[in-house]
């Protein structure tokens, strides 16, 4: 841990598990938590206990994150399960995948929102269908950074020519999916999450192996609004709601109009040039409030509240961005984002109802909603093989191609450049279920 202690404050990393059934997802995420000493001693344990129930001779880690009952019946993950920890030079949000294919709705939720995946690959059988499978929904997710964990080294006497011949056909693999462009790094581990080599310490078993372990690539990760990121992200605001304090007896407040909202990408200064949507009207930013202190500037992920210089009408659902020309929108440039009717997106069905053509669905994107009808069905995407077939119809964990016509218009950019506005998920109008997730293409 004392290289650790060398290394600066990165800040928040979400991240998710994936991979096979038994691969051992669980059972990592529960020794870097019982490895980095994040633990409480009541639930340490009540899993101490259970192991001992079950004839255990050691504790069995999975239990710290399978926290379904059937999920501890099974011996397999069905939900995502969260988990939190810090390291005190870097905060995680974890998100445990489920591995069957049938849970693959479940997996896209825990993909949404991660910036970095963890694949595991049991070392004794190499590449899996789930392996490729996972992979693809990653890289169709948007994820750019892949640790490719071959777990279970253990088990195959700790072999280097196994660890280097998974890494060879991944990397195959990869090459096929796109993943070995400059815009993706993919990183290979071997490991052992059953006696914690490679995973938070070194240990001895694997001393062939001169790279980081896991806890080490995690902690130098590039998060998703690092520095480097955020330079280059468009300042995009959905406004969630407009602030108009009520209290008569101060005068300083007759006046105050404040727009709240989270800044999904970019930055934001005082003075800065504002562009509101759909208005299409120029101001600045007057100020920058945050639990009703002042601020001089805001980054992505603060939720904020924005007083601008002139009165306009906005209300929420609408959008603030930096101010540029109209022409520079017309160019694509990504200044300003699309403001369209017509979506094209890949879906993710999640509802064991059918997506019907003839029904009509509630798009939620950002923080606005719109009735909308579904267009074509271009193709479903075989995510195993990536082959494009043809559909008239969407069945529970169908990925595919498909278009929207909107009642209002939304503003968004593609989800390659911009996973806030490139997002959306659809409801059903009569039961208010989320049915699907999309992805503007």
């Amino acid at each position: 841990m004392a290289a650790l202690e060398r290394i600066q404050d990165h800040g928040l990393l979400r991240f998710l598990t994936c991979g096979s059934v038994d691969d051992g997802k669980s059972t990592l995420i529960g020794r870097l938590l019982y490895d980095t000493r994040t633990i409480l001693t009541d639930t340490l344990a009540q899993i101490e206990r259970t192991s001992q129930r079950r004839g255990l001779s050691a504790v069995d880690l999975s239990l710290l994150t399978d926290g379904l009952s059937a999920e501890r019946e099974q011996g397999i993950t069905i939900d995502v399960a969260y988990r939190y920890f810090s390291t005190g030079t870097r905060k995680y949000i974890i998100a445990d995948a489920p591995g069957h294919e049938q849970y693959t709705r479940n997996m896209v939720t825990a993909a949404s929102t991660a910036d970095l995946a963890i694949l595991l690959v049991d070392a004794r059988k190499g590449l899996s269908v789930q392996t490729r499978r996972h992979a693809a929904v990653c890289h169709l997710l948007g994820i750019r950074h892949l640790v490719v964990a071959v777990n279970k080294m253990d088990l195959v006497e700790h072999d280097r020519a196994v660890f280097e011949r998974i890494r060879a056909d991944f990397q195959d693999f990869a090459a096929g999916l796109g993943l070995s462009d400059t815009t993706h790094d993919v990183t290979f581990v071997p490991m052992s999450a059953l006696n914690g080599d490679m995973v938070v310490d070194r240990g001895e078993a694997l001393a062939w192996y001169e790279g980081p372990t896991l806890l080490e690539l995690l902690e130098t990760a590039p998060g998703a609004h690092g520095d480097a990121a955020a330079k280059a992200e468009q300042f995009r605001f959905p406004i969630q709601w407009v602030c108009r304090p009520q209290a008569s007896d101060n005068p300083e407040l007759h006046d105050y109009r404040g727009f709240c909202g989270r800044i999904e990408s970019g930055t934001v200064q005082v003075g800065d040039r504002i562009l509101a949507l759909p208005a299409w009207i120029e101001t600045k930013v007057k100020a920058i409030h945050i639990g009703g202190q002042p601020l001089t500037s805001a980054v992505a992920d603060q939720s904020v509240t924005l007083l601008l210089e002139d009165e306009i009408d906005l209300s929420r659902g609408d959008m603030l961005v930096k101010a540029g020309s109209t022409a520079s929108a017309a160019n694509g440039d990504g200044a300003v984002p699309e403001v369209t009717k017509q979506l094209e997106a890949m879906v993710c069905w999640f509802a064991e109802t059918p997506l019907d053509r003839s029904r009509k669905y509630t798009i939620r994107h950002t923080t606005r909603s719109t009735r909308a009808a579904v267009g074509e069905i271009a193709y479903k995407l075989d995510v195993n093989t990536l082959e494009q077939q043809g559909a008239e119809k969407l069945a529970m964990n169908d990925i595919a191609r498909v278009s929207f016509r909107l009642a209002q218009p939304v503003f968004c950019d593609s989800y390659a450049k911009n996973r806030a506005t490139g997002a959306f998920v659809i409801i059903d109008e009569a039961t208010f279920d989320t049915v699907g997730a999309g992805m503007v293409v």
